[in-house]
């Protein structure tokens, strides 16, 4: 009986309470796909479908359609996305945070920058909590995690190892807002391990100028550029709903359009708009792309319909970049061993006297 309530248990933790969490998830006010910003999403969607049938700037024949329809939205793909949103629940709790929590008593906290520039320094006169500084917090914590997330973006892209597991974000062939959620174990851990790093830095920075600790600014529990960025029609940016906001804004905010340019395999495409919510950073290092209100051509997946195909169930989206990985540090490792000289040809190089 113990047992059967011990496994239960792990069951409920593992399983059951994650799922449950993912499905609620969607009546909780603060997150991108709470009900609010899914609503806003669709309205700003609606409003371009009005606008673009009054002006013949489309051929859908009805909104569902301008929505991509049942041949974007139930595609196999985004069934797999649909499917993929709970399961990454699970692996969340039983592997990623637990692996985090592992890592994080040796990362530097607040509390021990706080502590290093007090013993450097001494201590900084409290300047109390105030609705300016908590808006300076959080504006200063949003850039740094837009900074921090730009260059784990870039560097998944860039590097021939991460890439491997960023390709199960970009082997989507139709894009979905559930898609948001189609990332690797192992990219989340490196995400979630680089925010510690930088967030903690950030904060006990900021706290010791401030004298104590300040509290984000928030209204019902939400942080105010979490309300703008997740209003800006957030949940299109994985989608088929062309919505560009025109070059100029583009420089610094980022839009749907842009992020559907990310996704595309097109070479004139490759490797632009790596930011989220800010193309500033895109703008600053050299990998901007703007739209127009006119829709490009854009093909989403890796370029390669084998390697997405890979990618086309719940288990090659958990397994197959571990493989590729696997594969591919054991070729690197045979072309080493066959560069290095065999006992055989030094030993006769030792007679030869050559």
């Amino acid at each position: 009986m113990k047992l059967m309530d011990v496994l239960l248990g792990h069951l409920n933790e593992f399983a059951i309470a994650p799922f449950t969490r993912r499905f609620i998830g969607v009546f909780d006010h603060d997150g991108r796909f709470g009900i609010p910003f899914l609503l806003i999403s669709v309205l700003v969607a609606y409003a371009l479908y009005r606008f673009r049938r009054g002006r013949d700037l489309t051929s859908t024949s009805s909104f569902w359609e301008f929505l991509g329809g049942y041949r974007v939205n139930f595609h196999r793909s985004a069934l797999l996305d649909y499917s993929y949103y709970f399961l990454f629940a699970i692996l969340n709790v039983a592997v990623v945070l637990p692996i985090v929590a592992l890592i994080d008593p040796y990362v530097f906290g607040s509390g021990d920058y706080i502590d290093f520039f007090t013993n450097l320094w001494g201590e900084r006169p409290h300047l109390g909590e105030n609705v300016f500084l908590s808006l300076l917090y959080g504006l200063g914590l949003f850039l740094v995690r837009g900074f921090k997330h730009y260059w784990i973006h870039r560097f998944f892209h860039t590097n021939e190892w991460l890439w491997e597991f960023h390709k199960v974000h970009h082997s989507a062939p139709v894009l979905v807002p559930a898609t948001a959620q189609r990332i690797h174990f192992v990219e989340k851990i490196v995400e979630l391990t680089a925010t510690l790093v930088v967030v903690g830095l950030y904060a006990g920075v900021f706290w010791y100028a401030a004298g104590g600790e300040i509290s984000r600014y928030t209204l019902f529990g939400i942080t105010y550029t979490t309300i703008i960025f997740n209003s800006l029609a957030a949940n299109l940016r994985h989608s088929h709903v062309w919505l560009s906001f025109g070059p100029r804004i583009e420089h610094i905010i980022n839009s749907p359009a842009q992020h559907q340019i990310h996704h595309s395999d097109l070479p004139e495409h490759h490797n632009m708009n790596y930011g989220t919510n800010l193309s500033l950073w895109d703008w600053m290092f050299g990998t901007l792309y703007v739209t127009t209100s006119n829709p490009e051509r854009v093909r989403f997946g890796t370029g390669n319909p084998d390697t997405d195909a890979r990618y086309s169930t719940l288990y090659g989206l958990i397994v197959t970049p571990v493989v590729a990985i696997g594969t591919k540090l054991k070729r690197k490792m045979t072309l080493a061993a066959d560069k290095k000289p065999s006992l055989t040809s030094l030993k006769s190089v030792r007679r030869d006297g050559t």
